[in-house]
């Protein structure tokens, strides 16, 4: 390659937009059962290196493996969620290849006969008008698989240690079809995935402790072509952020080789966060021969009618059916549906307000404000939330119905439930004398008295700078100390000006 050869830095969007992008994920996600997937040692985060082993885990002479009933029920769970076919009888296959990390030699998984066909995730995502348009993410399929232990490199050159705490934790595989265009198309189908773990409570979902990890499979081709190009493989990406960086340089990175007229190499790389480039770690020249053959230690798994059936009892509503709920039932926003349902738990506390006002509209601005707010200054959930929905839906009654005003409501009622919230709402406004003034009398007085004090203003006013309005409401507020009714005064100021 000469000096003058394109670099990926070179590469302009207008360059960019006449290529196609074309992405396909492997998504791992650990499950949360309490035991690993083949053997009885604990399945759990953060303890001291190799204390969660056992003979099977290390795979001692003599040791057989028997299946982990939660891990399969919570791969079908997955599958029901994403629309996928369940497979009634599975096996699990040996996948043979050698790495230090692997007890065994080889690796328990799933070839043939994955538990979970087909299916797909829907993202949202913004179409070229800017407006947020569905998009169906097939699955190829969703296996079970154990997982490796982990390489701890520990800052030295000279050596590798292993801890084998994480070997054997049970995993599934979802195996996407290469439906992806765009790094944006991909975080938003990763966040719909983690998102649907959580609701399912299957998974933490947690990225940063490898709780999910991904491969992204990244290939080009001109703008109209069907072929597919060679795809380049980035490994082990934990952060849906640094996975969206590695996918635009990526992306430019392979258009710059194909613009200098350079083969692309089908090769697995690693993301450099710090330079936020990718980097070659190894050749891929043939697909891997891993010998699949099925595991002889291990009995086909049958998945019955009647716990299939059991199962799927079970779920719990999705987000995508509550996003349509929230709007139909509930009269939203689809964007405050889809902001509310972000969770399960601020779902779940939604609902139980809506349960106790009608006043549904107020209730959703409500959690994406002030309780919002209130969260992302503690750093915490919902789950520890002071307030109780029965008592913020009895705040957003009093304000709705006029009873205090809003900023009452949001600026002195709310801040004193937060730290004693066990307190009605009516009580802390009659105690402290917080109850909105709707006495005419009383407000055509203060009226009268902020009109006085500012006759310029007036005058402006009854020249056409009707804008005024706003300070003199605003004066009326602070001489009642924020219990008058706005409305009214509004209505007052307008006959009186």
């Amino acid at each position: 390659m000469t000096e003058s050869a394109i670099q990926p830095a070179d590469i302009t969007d207008e360059l960019l937009a006449t290529y196609e992008t074309v992405i396909g994920l492997e998504v791992h996600c650990q499950l949360l059962t309490e035991s690993k997937l083949f053997a009885q040692d604990r399945n759990i985060f953060g303890t001291e290196p190799n204390t969660n082993i056992g003979p099977l885990t290390l795979a001692l002479p003599g040791t057989l493996p028997k299946i982990n009933k939660k891990a399969v029920e919570y791969a079908v769970r997955l599958g029901l969620a994403c629309g996928c076919s369940i497979s009634k009888r599975t096996i699990f296959d040996r996948k043979n290849y050698f790495y230090p990390d692997l007890p065994k030699g080889y690796q328990i998984s799933q070839d043939k006969k994955p538990i979970c066909e087909n299916g797909g995730v829907t993202i949202a995502i913004k179409n070229p008008e800017g407006k947020m348009a569905e998009k169906l993410i097939r699955f190829h399929h969703i296996h079970l698989e154990e997982d490796a232990g982990k390489s701890v490199h520990d800052g030295s050159d000279t050596e590798t240690l292993l801890d084998y705490n994480r070997a054997g934790t049970p995993l599934v595989e979802m195996v996407s079809e290469p439906d992806l265009r765009s790094a944006e198309e991909t975080g938003a189908f990763v966040t719909e995935i983690r998102r649907l773990v959580r609701y399912l409570q299957i998974s933490d979902g947690n990225m940063e402790e490898g709780s999910l990890r991904c491969d992204v499979n990244v290939s080009i081709r001109k703008k109209g072509e069907n072929k597919l190009g060679t795809k380049v493989e980035i490994k082990n990406m934990n952060s849906i952020r640094n996975m969206m960086r590695a996918i635009s340089f990526e992306e430019k990175r392979q258009v710059s080789m194909l613009e200098n007229g350079t083969e692309i190499q089908q090769e697995t790389r690693m993301f450099d966060v710090e330079s936020g480039q990718t980097y070659g770690m190894r050749v891929k020249e043939t697909m891997n021969d891993y010998r699949y053959f099925p595991d002889p230690d291990l009995s086909p798994v049958v998945v019955s009618e009647e716990w299939l059936e059991n199962i799927r009892e079970s779920m719990p509503a999705l987000p995508q059916q509550l996003r349509e709920k929230f709007v139909n039932q509930y009269g939203i926003p689809a964007y405050d549906a889809m902001v509310l349902t972000d969770t399960r738990e601020i779902a779940e506390y939604f609902e139980a307000v809506c349960s106790e006002t009608s006043a549904f509209k107020a209730a959703s601005n409500w959690l994406m404000g002030p309780v919002k707010s209130y969260l992302n200054d503690h750093g915490g959930t919902i789950e520890a939330f002071p307030v109780s929905p029965k008592i913020l839906a009895d705040l957003i009654q009093l304000s709705e119905s006029g009873v205090v005003s809003n900023s009452v409501a949001t600026q002195k009622i709310f801040p004193v439930l937060l730290e004693e919230p066990g307190r009605l709402p009516s009580e802390i406004a009659s105690s402290n004398n917080w109850l909105q003034n709707s006495n005419t009398n009383e407000l055509e007085t203060l009226i009268t008295e902020v009109i006085n004090a500012m006759p310029d203003k007036v005058a402006a006013y009854r020249k056409g700078k009707k804008g005024l309005l706003g300070l003199f409401v605003g004066e009326v507020m602070k001489k009642s100390n924020g219990t008058a009714d706005p409305k009214l005064i509004n209505q007052l100021l307008a006959e009186k000006l």
